[in-house]
């Protein structure tokens, strides 16, 4: 019988050097993420960015496992069914560095709670439903204030779009412009502002999965996937300053169906002119779809 393999992070996390060197690994090593929402992309990040080396984390999610996330959820697997997500995730986490310092919120991320959660942070990593707005604003609020970069990368079809807030830039409601309006056109406004490109529009063979008034929608492996991978990279070069990666207005579309990566740029964000248009093309769909 052999003898377990003792965890050491220098060999578990060694052939990131040559990507990174020994003194940006021990950065990514010591910096802390936060990740709110544990489902289809925050699980993988979690996991992705667990293999990058980052070894400090705040997660919060309040869900269990359903067999209705097998097709896409980084901890979904039989075993784990009607068990919490952050628990499960954590193990996963855990199971790849059992050194990592893990604070866990599983009420999810609460007005009350939100000075904690975003204690100690160096980059937010946004994992929440796309219909969980309200929870998302209010992060995305608190990151501003407290100085925090703010990230969030959607699965739109099989594809990725992105999009980064500086602590300096442009503000997720400047951005969006949801403040003041009605549940339903905050929603198309989220659309709107996450997909200018609306490369995936052409490809859902199945409109009537799409139900806003059931808070439910299709999504992939594939698009999660992506979404963890642009996230891992565009966080790594948040913490060690590597690069240029541009903010809100501008953002990032790639979807692998068409093989095709979008530039996005949108002064005035939702008040742009092209994305004026946008909203019009969205409202009624998402009327149509929601009274079916």
């Amino acid at each position: 019988m052999t003898d377990p393999i003792a965890f050491d992070y220098d060999s578990a996390f060694s052939r990131n050097i040559g990507w990174v060197t020994q003194s940006e690994q021990a950065i990514l090593k010591k910096s802390r993420v936060a990740i709110a929402g544990l489902g289809g992309v925050g699980g993988a990040h979690l996991l992705t960015l667990a293999r990058l080396g980052i070894s400090h984390f705040n997660i919060a999610d309040f869900d269990d496992f359903d067999v209705h996330n097998l097709n896409r959820q980084a901890g979904a697997f039989m075993p784990f069914m009607g068990q919490p997500k952050i628990d499960t995730v954590a193990k996963l986490a855990l199971d790849i560095n059992p050194d990592m310092d893990l604070r866990r919120f599983p009420q999810g991320v609460k007005p009350e709670n939100i000075d904690e959660f975003l204690r100690d942070v160096d980059v937010y990593v946004d994992g929440l439903d796309f219909f969980a707005l309200p929870a998302r604003r209010m992060v995305f609020a608190k990151c501003r204030e407290k100085g925090i970069a703010a990230l969030t990368a959607a699965p739109l079809g099989m594809g990725t779009a992105f999009l980064y807030f500086s602590p300096t830039g442009m503000s997720f409601e400047d951005y969006f412009k949801v403040d003041g309006h009605e549940p339903q056109e905050q929603y198309a406004r989220f659309i709107a502002g996450l997909s200018p490109a609306m490369v995936q529009r052409d490809y859902l063979v199945a409109p009537e999965a799409v139900n806003f008034s059931e808070k439910r929608g299709p999504s992939t492996v594939m698009a999660c996937d992506l979404c963890a991978g642009v996230m891992g990279t565009s966080v790594l070069k948040v913490l060690l300053g590597r690069g240029t990666i541009k903010a809100a207005p501008w953002g990032m579309h790639f979807d692998a169906y068409h093989q095709k990566l979008k530039l996005t740029w949108r002064p005035f964000g939702n008040s742009n002119p092209l994305q004026q248009l946008l909203l019009k093309f969205i409202r009624p769909k998402l009327r149509g779809r929601s009274d079916a």
